[in-house]
């Protein structure tokens, strides 16, 4: 069996701690470009796309240990033995599988407006207007954000669904991120990461004031794996809080980036 290929990415900075950045279901690493060109002044940066989003490579599997080895494989292409984790939603639960299965390589953990738990389901709008869309390749962004109107309200949504919309040369469209096993591992992905050795290294959590994702509910679960963890709390934003109070985000992770 062909080994795979690393993860797409890109590279900011030269500093010598390293930070990378995980975005979120249906993301791709320019939601976070512009929090890694101003942690650039200071860090190497290191943005990729997670399996079966942007540019990186699709797979049938997408389980988070196999996601958090994509991220140490890429970590030990550039010879990084120990980086900080900054990860939203999705990306936060790469991040923390990460630090639970392999701590001795991770410095920091910042995670973002995402728990260490379960969810149910609750993309089935998106997902039916994902697929909708998807069936049409003569559909471009315009007719494309038409569908994506009639099953969601949020017009933010459908602006960050709409960057993963691309041309072929053909003239026909299709979704950046593998649709098809979105659809098949969308079980997986809501799931908890697996628990390995307890990750005691500096941990923070951010939460959106306005976002149902993280709450007292999971802070026991949270406390066993993240023993030291500490939780902020973001005003006024809901769960795109890095999108929404970028500055702010930025302040919280530049502190937590300095505690260590």
């Amino acid at each position: 069996m062909n080994a795979l290929p690393l993860l797409n990415h890109h590279l900011h900075g030269d500093g010598e701690r390293s930070v990378i950045l995980l975005h979120g279901l249906f993301g791709l690493s320019a939601n976070l470009g512009p929090l890694a060109r101003e942690l650039a002044r200071d860090y190497r940066v290191i943005l990729p796309d997670l399996r079966n989003h942007g540019d990186s490579f699709h797979d049938e599997r997408m389980t988070y240990p196999l996601m958090a080895d994509d991220v140490r494989r890429l970590m030990d292409a550039f010879g990084v033995e120990r980086a900080s984790l900054v990860g939203h939603s999705m990306g936060g639960k790469v991040s923390m599988q990460l630090a639970l299965s392999a701590g001795d390589r991770v410095d920091t953990l910042i995670v973002a407006d995402i728990a260490p738990v379960h969810y149910q389901p609750h993309h089935e709008g998106v997902f039916t207007a994902l697929v909708e869309a998807g069936r049409d390749p003569l559909a471009d962004r315009r007719m494309t954000q038409r569908i994506l109107q009639s099953h969601i309200r949020d017009p933010a949504v459908i602006a960050f669904l709409l960057m993963n919309r691309r041309r072929r040369e053909d003239g026909t469209w299709f979704w950046r991120f593998n649709l098809d096993a979105l659809v098949a591992n969308y079980s997986a992905i809501l799931r908890a990461p697996e628990m390995g050795q307890a990750f005691g290294g500096t941990t923070l959590f951010i939460k959106g004031e306005l976002s149902d994702y993280v709450t007292a509910a999971h802070r026991e679960e949270t406390r066993s794996m993240f023993p030291v963890a500490r939780l902020k709390v973001m005003a006024g934003t809901g769960h795109w809080l890095h999108a929404e109070k970028p500055s702010v985000f930025l302040r919280l992770v530049r502190d937590a980036l300095r505690r260590d």
